[in-house]
């Protein structure tokens, strides 16, 4: 008996070695197939895609080139509700298949998709309507909690300071510069709730030894933009503003990609909306005429971990943006990830690339 276990036990053994060196016999996991083909270098593109590119003609294929073009393992969008009864994830990813990419999907119905060339083991909502996460895993060792967010877009309080009302979007008479009446809309808003949500459930991956990732549009400003070195430009009319999310978000000790590589928001400004897309009308991208409303809303958040480092971070799309109703080409230092062709909406993307230790 002992005998025939034995040679059983070979022949599978031997069958296995034989399937996986020529590909016949049982499949390889995808899972195995993932942690094999990982190099060790994570790509996250994050980009609102202006309800799925239907905005821009030829918007759909457009997001695909970005995607393909940013080279992105991992991609977090924005702005999925499945416009035109086609179901936008199950389509997107029949095109990067025919393409020649593989990627799998969340699964929840929410218009934050995460997009990933690595199985997605679990989706969940942590009682958020704003906030899709997934567990991935990048090898037998490594697992990453990726969070894909689409924050609360009304009481756009950065509008106040800049003569507009954040609610409404009407001209006001008078820019609003104490910073008590703009903290008070900013935090009437939905985001603070949903970002708590957030630091809540990430925490706990944290302390399970997880990595952290968490992008998105924020629709709203950082801390570290409106500082005392900008208070005098962008139409921030003096005001320094501790913005309520990307403060908390700092002090549970959350990284922002894009200043942790380029600190000074004066040369790097990384502005992300509004862009300045040439493939559309411009009156279709003007919510704030007369003023320069350019700001940094859209980012790519990792929690510090020695497995876990920051390499580049760049802003991906037209170089152009919006300022007091016309499109303008600025010369700030910003690295660009230009597209090759149709540009598929109102936001730029950010491509943060990491890479993970073995």
């Amino acid at each position: 008996m002992k005998n025939e276990m034995l040679f059983l036990a070979t022949l599978l053994f031997f069958g296995a070695t034989v399937s996986a060196m020529t590909g016949f016999g049982p499949k390889v996991s995808n899972v195995s197939l993932a942690e094999t083909n990982f190099k060790g270098q994570l790509k996250v593109l994050s980009l609102n895609t202006w309800h799925e590119g239907t905005t821009v003609k030829g918007g759909f294929d457009a997001i695909v080139d970005v995607i393909l073009q940013s080279d992105a393992n991992i991609v977090l969008l924005s702005e999925v509700k499945n416009y035109n009864d086609v179901i936008f994830t199950q389509h997107i990813l029949e095109v990067l298949k025919a393409k020649g990419e593989t990627f799998y999907c969340s699964s929840l119905k929410s218009d934050a998709v995460i997009l990933s060339k690595f199985p997605i083991e679990s989706t969940s909502s942590i009682n958020s309507s704003s906030i899709t996460k997934c567990m991935i895993r990048l090898n037998k060792k490594t697992s990453v909690a990726i969070y894909s967010a689409h924050l609360d877009y009304t009481h756009y309080a950065c509008y106040l300071p800049r003569g507009y009302d954040g609610i409404d979007w009407k001209k006001l008479p008078e820019p609003i510069v104490d910073i008590q009446k703009i903290l008070k809309q900013n935090i009437d808003s939905q985001r603070d709730e949903e970002i708590a949500l957030f630091v809540k459930d990430a925490l706990k991956e944290q302390q399970k030894g997880n990595l952290i990732l968490l992008g998105g549009d924020f629709n709203e400003p950082s801390h570290l933009d409106w500082t005392a070195a900008t208070k005098d430009l962008f139409d921030h009319n003096g005001t320094i503003v501790p913005w309520h999310n990307s403060l908390t978000l700092q002090e549970n000790g959350f990284l922002d990609s894009y200043r942790v590589k380029y600190p000074d928001p004066v040369k790097y400004p990384g502005f992300t909306w509004p862009a300045y897309n040439t493939d559309v009308e411009l009156s279709k991208l003007l919510w704030a005429k007369d003023a320069d409303e350019r700001d940094r809303i859209d980012f790519i958040y990792f929690y510090p971990n020695k497995k876990l480092t920051l390499t580049d971070a760049v802003i991906v799309g037209p170089t152009g943006s919006i300022v007091r109703g016309k499109g303008v080409e600025t010369h700030d230092q910003d690295t660009f990830l230009k597209p090759n062709g149709i540009w598929p909406t109102d936001h730029k993307g950010v491509l943060a690339t990491f890479l993970i230790a073995n």
